[in-house]
């Protein structure tokens, strides 16, 4: 018996997934091809696709908003999970990897939930705010170049309606947030998106250790 979060071992990192995970067949799929990629690393893992799609279930989520799509993983599993009448705007840059997200999109038969946008991150959510979307998305999901975390998680904020939840991926960074030998740009960003968010009192929040560390949101009524 502990009262401290348990380390995850190998052996236990298989039963977690072995009693826990119920990997769609197309989602496996597209993880495998993924898998291939030189950027593989930036894959989330498949407990962590399902833990988001139970929150967005829970939320009863309809308006969905993702920053940072990749091969589309996070977004495929996110689409399932939304009703028919449901809808995600996933923000990208790369046509390349994007291009392998919607075939699985559209192999999976929800490529109409989802309304891909190739441009600057802060471009479409910048626009978003000023078509008068504000508090408008009940979930949303900040998966992209940690350098704009900050930036990603003010807009968003006001982008959620009251009661709408944020997840933020590597949060925990492979730990290298907590060791004060690494200054890198990208863990200094990641610990001042982490140090926002835990003083921001526009939300009520938890750093959960799944995947590589998922920072939740949720925004204040």
């Amino acid at each position: 018996m502990t009262n401290a979060t348990i380390a995850l071992t190998a052996q236990l990192q298989r039963y977690l997934l072995e009693h826990s995970v119920r990997e769609a067949p197309i989602l496996a799929s597209l993880r495998q091809v993924t898998a291939a990629l030189p950027q593989a690393g930036m894959q989330i893992a498949p407990e962590q696709g399902q833990f988001m799609q139970l929150l967005v279930r829970v939320l009863g989520a309809k308006r969905c908003l993702e920053v940072g799509t990749f091969t589309g993983y996070s977004a495929l599993a996110v689409a399932l999970a939304l009703p028919g009448d449901g809808a995600l705007i996933a923000c990208d840059v790369s046509v390349e990897w994007t291009q392998i997200a919607r075939r699985f999109w559209a192999e999976a038969g929800v490529d109409a939930r989802i309304d891909l946008r190739l441009a600057p991150a802060l471009t479409t959510l910048d626009a978003l705010l000023e078509s008068g979307g504000g508090s408008s998305f009940d979930f949303a999901f900040i998966d992209a170049d940690k350098g704009n975390y900050v930036a990603y998680y003010e807009r968003v904020v006001e982008l959620l309606r009251p009661g709408g939840l944020l997840a933020v991926d590597n949060a925990l960074w492979d730990g290298a947030v907590a060791d004060p030998g690494v200054n890198d740009a990208d863990t200094n960003a990641i610990r001042a998106l982490n140090d926002r968010v835990h003083r921001d009192e526009r939300v009520d929040m938890s750093l959960v250790p799944i995947g590589d560390g998922l920072l939740l949101a949720r925004k204040r009524g």
